[in-house]
């Protein structure tokens, strides 16, 4: 079942139907490159592809007897052609056409969750400039520390997935690597014309040395890049998981009409899309770690890798594709409370300006040690009594000595911690 989020092309990219179309793609551009060189007529290739077809079904009923899925489906579409079908798969090895049919599917993922991203970062870009100015505090240990914007979370995010945007454009490039080699790679039966031929068609690049397959560093590449567009993912969900706990309640998921968050307790409403997507990035990381011992195989190809592959390659494809259009939902429908954050930015009594405080303190001649000491005495008493720390500072006898109560007040305005909001989107998203 492919989930509610997931698009149907990517569906559609790895069901039996399209892995056929692409082997029977495969072996028809041998035979075109067979052609060329004058070891098949060219008739004949017109014929074989008017002729040339495939019955799911049959190829399913013809591996019940050969244990084998390449010859099954070669069986099967040498039944559409005829006598001719002696031209098909001539001095090939099952993998030329597993391995390169693998570049295509993957590629054709990569497209799909490359425009996934896309549309990502659009609906965070929105976000961030929605909530440039809009004060929260920043967090450091889980505790407060000094305020930010919403808008720059959001930003943050963008910045983060730009660069995810580029991973997954070098995975695709990683993994668009074809091979029509033969059984170890010497090209013993055909030349490497072949090869350059079928993979430039099907805008692939071809091997510049393989064994019976691609080397599984290339795939290796591609799904740890997935793994960590996952984790990107689950930082962000973590990061909303947090600020909808009740004690901050800074944002909140959308929840529906009709939706239900506990079958016990009518009250809830949970996070429930960032835990998912939290969940699911652990599979896709796990997924990551299977690629990386596909690597070794033996000699020049064992077939260990196969049965991963036709797990992980679906899998985390569809999965990615499902965790960004879900979190993309999520950012676009996500409920913010900016009175909540500003309850919480005041909450410490004034403990945030604690540095400004330090740092006025050695223009005024004290030493780091002693204005940090005087500071962290002030502030000590606010997390133990409750007390205003505006107020204690401006009876503190030193504070009175170094600063006037004019100059106190100023160090506690909030907009310091604005002034380069504009220069760090500058930085990020250019003049737009």
């Amino acid at each position: 079942m492919i989930p509610r989020y997931t698009r149907p092309e990517m569906g559609k990219i790895w069901a039996d139907q399209r892995k056929f179309e692409t082997w029977l793609q495969i072996e028809l551009l041998v035979c075109e490159a067979l052609s060329q060189l004058g070891e098949i007529p060219a008739e004949v290739v017109r014929e074989i592809k008017e002729k040339a077809s495939f019955d799911i079904h049959h190829i399913d009923e013809i591996e019940k007897v050969t244990k084998h899925d390449v010859l099954a489906f070669l069986t099967n579409v040498g039944e559409s052609i005829g006598p001719l079908s002696r031209y098909l798969h001539y001095g090939l090895t099952s993998s030329d056409i597993l391995d390169t049919s693998l570049a295509m599917l993957l590629k054709e993922a990569s497209e799909l969750i490359l425009q996934d991203i896309q549309r990502l970062l659009e609906v965070l870009k929105k976000k961030a400039f929605q909530y440039k100015k809009t004060l929260m505090i920043g967090r450091s240990h889980g505790i407060h520390a000094e305020p930010i914007t919403f808008g720059l979370k959001m930003t943050l995010w963008y910045d983060e997935m730009k660069r995810n945007l580029v991973r997954m454009e070098r995975a695709k490039e990683a993994v668009s690597v074809g091979k029509i080699s033969g059984a170890v790679g010497t090209f013993a039966h055909i030349p490497p014309f072949i090869e350059e031929f079928v993979c430039g068609r099907l805008g692939l690049k071809p091997a510049p040395i393989s064994t019976q397959v691609v080397q599984r560093d290339h795939h290796a590449e591609f799904f740890t890049t997935l793994a960590i567009i996952a984790s990107s993912i689950e930082k962000f969900s973590v990061e909303l998981r947090h600020l909808q706990r009740t004690e901050v309640l800074e944002v909140e998921e959308f929840f529906s009409k009709g939706q239900k968050g506990s079958s016990a307790m009518p009250h809830k409403r949970n996070p429930i899309s960032s835990e998912n997507l939290s969940g699911l990035a652990r599979l896709v990381r796990s997924y990551s770690m299977a690629a990386l011992e596909n690597i070794p195989l033996w000699h020049e190809r064992d077939i260990s890798h196969s049965s991963v592959e036709r797990v992980i390659a679906p899998d985390a494809t569809i999965l990615i594709d499902y965790m960004l259009n879900r979190l993309t939902s999520l950012v676009e429908n996500l409920i913010v409370y900016p009175e909540n954050m500003k309850a919480n930015l005041e909450k410490m009594g004034g403990l945030i300006f604690s540095e400004s405080i330090l740092l006025h303190l050695t223009k005024k001649g004290l030493s780091r040690e002693e204005a940090y000491g005087v500071v962290q005495r002030n502030a000590m008493r606010v997390w133990e009594k409750g007390e205003d720390f505006k107020t204690l500072l401006s009876q503190d006898e030193i504070i009175r000595r170094l600063m006037t109560q004019k100059e106190l007040g100023a160090l506690f305005d909030v907009r310091t911690h604005l002034k380069h909001v504009d220069d760090i989107f500058r930085r990020v998203f250019g003049d737009s």
